[in-house]
């Protein structure tokens, strides 16, 4: 829990920066490539392949273009359509992706996710119900499949470890791929979508490029991930949250931005309604299923 405690903190003002400083500024592709390559500094002269259990390698490399390589390019992306409030609150799906998909690898389904998904989605809707437009909307689709790309990762790189049984050296020395398989599929995406015209243009970019690759991506991914394999599927769901009131947190009191308080209240009342439901719908069920075997 202290890992995921500690990169909360560190990804909250992550959050910030990438708003105020790259969004509509730098190059997407390219922010997120450098992101890559800068953590691969950190962790490629540690790889040793041949020290991993079997099949580890290749589900590293998935996980890794999932966690960081599809999701941050949504990520950044939705950054130029939608207000750093809005990209946090938004990020408050992941956790039911997360039981989703932890449900659906434990081959275990509940329907209660998905109710609770299309009440989150009203919640979404509360918080700019007149303001919808189509840059909105398609920022709000990205940030989906961003949150879906990283909660598929995250879930996916625990039932990983734990099945493969790997020790925290052997962490330490498989962590690069993760990184290459962000890269392979961020590479490309730079090379056929990129805009070179848009690259960092100041001292300060290119330093929030620096803190972003080595220690909000290359340590901040490794120990979330450490944490990840400590931690049950409902509480990594509850930690995806914690991000949102401390990104908020960070973007008012240092940057001061106006945010309409009382709407993104209500919405995210709403969205906060839906996670409760989502976490009760277990005990809910097994409590209607007692009281039917009860009176059978």
């Amino acid at each position: 829990m202290f890992y995921l405690i500690a990169v909360t903190l560190l990804w909250a003002i992550s959050f910030s920066l990438i708003g105020e400083y790259l969004a509509g500024q730098v190059d997407s592709y390219f922010a997120v490539l450098t992101r890559i390559l800068l953590a691969c500094l950190l962790f490629l002269p540690l790889l040793r392949p041949r020290r991993l259990p079997r099949h580890m390698a290749g589900g590293l490399l998935l996980v890794g273009a999932l966690q960081f390589g599809i999701t941050y390019i949504c990520l950044y992306l939705s950054f130029e359509l939608l207000s750093v409030p809005e990209v946090l609150l938004f990020t408050i799906f992941t956790p039911l992706y997360v039981a989703l998909i932890d449900n659906a690898l434990r081959r275990h389904f509940s329907i209660g996710p998905v109710v609770a998904t299309l009440l989150a989605v009203l919640g979404a809707a509360i918080i700019r119900y007149d303001g919808i437009s189509e840059a909105y909307i398609k920022g709000f689709l990205l940030l989906q499949l961003a949150n879906l790309a990283f909660a598929a990762g995250q879930v996916g790189y625990a039932h990983l470890i734990r099945r493969s049984g790997a020790t925290v050296s052997q962490q330490w020395a498989g962590f690069g791929l993760f990184f290459i398989g962000a890269l392979v599929v961020v590479l490309p995406a730079w090379l056929l979508l990129g805009d070179p015209a848009r690259m960092p243009a100041t001292a300060l970019q290119w330093g929030v490029l620096g803190w972003l690759g080595l220690v909000a991506s290359g340590l901040g991914f490794f120990f979330w991930n450490r944490g990840a394999t400590q931690v049950d599927a409902g509480t990594l769901g509850i930690m995806n949250n914690a991000l949102i009131p401390a990104g908020l947190l960070v973007n008012l009191l240092i940057w001061n931005q106006q945010a309409d308080l009382l709407r993104l209240g209500l919405g995210g009342a709403v969205i906060g309604l839906s996670l409760w439901l989502n976490l009760r719908w277990d005990q809910w069920l097994a409590r209607i299923r007692r009281s039917a075997s009860t009176d059978l």
